[in-house]
């Protein structure tokens, strides 16, 4: 199976490129694979802070440092890979959009629905084009689970959606784990990935029901954080306010049923990732570990059932991350194509219209069981007095 694609000729100029935010993701995602890419060139990096910006190695290809977006130049810049805190995402999006740059816009795109208003808007205002993060459609083993579901399963009845860590909670304090700055924890971070992945199995559909639940037993234990993340020590007194587990049940319009559940931590030993899928005829599931953590199991496991028989699907062996390389291969393409411009705002829509009404679910939950056990604590004798003055 060939799994790189790339439109760029040997002829080609490279794609400058511009890498806005120098955090994890910039430095240890983007930074090393644009300088590998033969068909990107880093230009500018963007960092208004300036100890990140000194934290730079110094480069000799001419790369330039800037400490705000206003100092770029729409016929210096092919493309800006936005990387910053996730609570600037779409405002520091929509400023280098209405400059007429193209953006490339780190998951989750935005945080509400109101900012996927605000980054189409900009699209239009400046001419320019939003692309988006999606690694995970672009792992092998993912492109293979497709090509198993489109030969082989029939029609589709349910998928189910897990990426579950044993251990992997950013540094709480942080402003990972603080819902101002990260619009949500686990579902948002992890879930959007999962999400991500349903839209090239069931096409542009919308979901007629969508119920949830959250919870956070682990998010402030520090024995269950990221130690591979590198974050930012934990500051005194400081906890997180975001969930560490989400889960979901969702009904799309046509029928077919997805169950996702996203969680930072949990009891498991392995951080494992799983996608299951049920048709008509046939069913096929896919066991890797998408993202970074070391604590996975080797490799990833696709097998098919049909008719009682499993069959296990030969896969490729890659590198972790590989699939950042290969969205890589395949931006020059999509920038190139005038039909990309406003298709991730309408896939970015219906995933954060999908996480806004999960989170607004598991907030009806939680208040309906803080009535419950409030009414538990109430002395029977009040409540028995209380029925009798209501028929009186």
């Amino acid at each position: 199976m060939n799994t790189r694609v790339s439109a760029r000729g040997p002829g080609d100029a490279p794609v400058r490129t511009s890498v806005v935010g120098l955090g994890w993701a910039a430095k240890s995602i983007w930074l090393p694979r644009l300088r590998q890419h033969p068909s990107f060139g880093v230009s500018f990096l963007v960092e208004p802070n300036q100890a990140a910006r000194a934290d730079i190695p110094h480069d000799r290809a001419g790369t330039r440092l800037l400490s705000d977006v206003s100092e770029l130049r729409p016929d210096e810049v092919d493309l800006a890979i936005v990387a910053v805190p996730n609570h600037l995402h779409s405002a520091v999006a929509c400023r280098i959009l209405r400059m007429g740059i193209p953006v490339f816009l780190e998951k989750p795109v935005c945080l509400n629905s109101a900012e996927a208003d605000q980054l189409a808007a900009a699209e239009r205002e400046g001419d320019a084009m939003l692309l988006a993060g999606s690694a995970a459609r672009y792992r092998a083993d993912v492109l293979a689970l497709r090509e198993v579901i489109e030969r082989d399963l029939g029609e589709l009845r349910h998928i189910e959606l897990s990426w579950v860590r044993a251990r992997g909670v950013p540094s709480a304090g942080g402003w990972f784990t603080q819902r101002q700055f990260a619009g949500g924890g686990a579902l948002v971070d992890l879930g959007w990935h999962l999400l991500d992945t349903v839209g090239p199995i069931l096409g542009p559909v919308g979901f007629d029901q969508a119920v949830g639940t959250v919870s956070d037993d682990f998010v402030n234990d520090q024995s269950s954080e990221a130690a591979w993340r590198e974050d930012a020590p934990r500051e005194p007194d400081t906890e997180g306010d975001v969930e560490d587990t989400a889960r979901g049940f969702l009904v799309t319009e046509t029928g077919v049923s997805v169950a996702i559940r996203a969680s930072w931590a949990s009891h498991e030993p392995y951080d494992t990732t799983r996608i299951r899928v049920d048709g008509s005829a046939g069913s096929a599931t896919l066991d890797c570990t998408f993202g970074f953590s070391p604590n996975r199991r080797k490799g990833s496991r696709l097998v098919r059932v049909r008719d009682g028989e499993r069959t296990e699907i030969p896969l490729p062996e890659e590198e972790i991350g590989a699939e950042y390389l290969r969205q890589l291969d395949e931006l020059p393409r999509l920038l190139a194509d005038p039909a990309s411009r406003g298709r991730t705002v309408e896939e970015v829509r219906r995933t954060i219209a999908v996480i806004e009404r999960i989170y607004r679910s598991a907030r009806r939950a939680r208040i309906g069981a803080r009535s419950t056990r409030a009414a538990r604590m109430v002395p029977r004798s009040t409540l028995l007095n209380s029925e009798r003055l209501r028929h009186a």
